[in-house]
């Protein structure tokens, strides 16, 4: 074969790999049902598991990162008390509904449900805390953190029993610091202070990077049949 037509083969390889991984939304949720639904399936050719790892992290990538994103989407515009607030909430939820589509196809619907209650809650009590960090309310905000800390623990827990390559004890610390992060976002924007704001949102968005390619990996280990 000549160099010319290996380095159009290749190219044609990362061409597949990134409009696999470029699923949007929902998109990137029936991705990950996809992929789960050949669980029982044959072990796949060499070149197309690593075309399905790469688009499962690509995916788990995406749908995290919404999370993250549409959560700055409704700090922002919560504390500055704009119109859009409500839409941004609406939407955030909605990221939840895709993250337990995709589990779903992994753990079934049960557990994809369970999840998807699960961060709604955590959205929810995410809504309360930034209410009373605006009111200045000091005994609501601390009551919501415990809360907010609580559904933390539950989550990892509940991820912890799904999946053996995701230890309890590393989930929750995850779980923890992206609590804390978000927390260093609000406190920051609430203060006006900008740079340190920015700065917060980095170490969110670097963060919740670390925490979907852990998910990833845990899922890859476990059905490695599909990958």
């Amino acid at each position: 074969m000549q160099p010319r037509s290996r380095t159009w083969i290749k190219m044609f390889s990362i061409a597949v790999i990134l409009i696999g991984g470029a699923q949007v939304g929902n998109a990137a949720g029936a991705s990950f049902v996809a992929v789960g639904a050949r669980r029982n399936s044959a072990v796949q050719h060499p070149r197309a598991a690593s075309v399905n790892a790469a688009r499962l992290r690509e995916d788990m990538r995406r749908l995290w990162s919404d999370h993250v994103i549409w959560t700055r989407e409704y700090i922002v515009a919560a504390i500055e008390g704009s119109p859009d607030a409500n839409a941004a909430a609406t939407r955030l939820l909605k990221n939840q509904d895709d993250i337990g589509g995709a589990v779903a196809g992994f753990y079934g619907k049960d557990a994809g449900d369970r999840l998807t209650g699960l961060l709604k809650q955590h959205i929810l009590i995410a809504v309360d805390l930034v209410a009373a960090a605006k009111a200045n309310d000091q005994a609501k905000y601390t009551a919501t953190d415990q809360r907010w800390k609580k559904n933390g623990e539950e989550i990892a827990d509940f991820l912890s029993q799904a999946n053996p390559n995701w230890p309890k004890a590393t989930l929750a610390s995850m779980m923890a610091a992206h609590l804390v992060t978000t927390t260093k976002e609000v406190v920051a924007r609430l203060n006006k202070q900008w740079d340190e704001d920015a700065a917060a949102f980095d170490e969110v968005y670097t963060h919740i990077l670390h925490m979907a390619d852990a998910l990833s990996d845990g899922i890859i280990k476990q059905f490695p049949q599909k990958f």
